[in-house]
């Protein structure tokens, strides 16, 4: 008999018609510290890099796992992936931050658990 056990649950995250996406490295990655303390996750490092012309990416890597951006400003939109193996973070609480910062219009979520099945073969 197999069981699925559970890793972690990942939330997608698609911002459209944002009015303020950043245009520096520095503020994205502040964005999304912010939205990483407020969601009561652990932030332990991050990394980000602007393309040229423009864009943004980049990743907060929490004690809980992380959260990753991805900017197109040419399209006025933003991804944003946050995984957490852990339940205890306010996931809500990132999302409608983000949301402000970005003076988004609108936004889909949509959350999947990362499982794997053990069982006999």
């Amino acid at each position: 008999m197999s069981q699925s056990i559970i890793l972690g649950w990942h939330w997608l995250i698609d911002f459209s018609e944002c009015l303020a996406i950043p245009t520096e490295p520095v503020v994205l990655e502040q964005i999304l510290v912010d939205a990483a303390k407020l969601a009561g996750a652990t932030v332990v490092q991050s990394c980000f890099h602007q393309f040229s012309p423009y864009g943004l990416s980049g990743v907060v890597v929490i004690a809980e796992s992380h959260l990753a951006a991805h900017t197109w400003p040419e399209h006025q939109a933003v991804c944003l992936d946050i995984f957490s193996c852990s339940r205890g973070i306010d996931v809500q609480a990132a999302i409608a931050f983000v949301t402000n910062q970005l003076k988004a219009g609108k936004v889909t979520v949509r959350e999947e658990h990362r499982q794997v099945t053990k069982g006999a073969c």
